[in-house]
């Protein structure tokens, strides 16, 4: 079962992938394929990468946050653990 940050993690990327060209820049900007995607939902690294993702677009962030009723700053947190995994 997934932890607080691992959980929140997985919301955003829900998040992301249900806008189209959220989730093709995502791709892009993360250089992740959809399979390695797939693949690595349980991999921190990956999670971190996903919410680095919003990070550097507040904007995304901000909606994100909103969308999942957290504050941004819970996810920065969550990156930041993630990281340290």
């Amino acid at each position: 079962m997934p932890d607080g940050q691992e959980s929140h993690a997985l919301s955003a990327l829900i998040w992301i992938l249900s806008e189209a060209s959220r989730a093709r820049r995502l791709l892009d900007l993360t250089g992740l394929t959809p399979a390695e995607l797939r693949e690595g939902v349980d991999d921190p690294a990956v999670l971190a990468a996903v919410l680095a993702f919003l990070e550097a677009h507040e904007p995304d962030l901000v909606a994100c946050a909103e969308a999942l009723d957290v504050r941004p700053q819970t996810l920065i947190a969550a990156r930041r653990s993630l990281e340290d995994k």
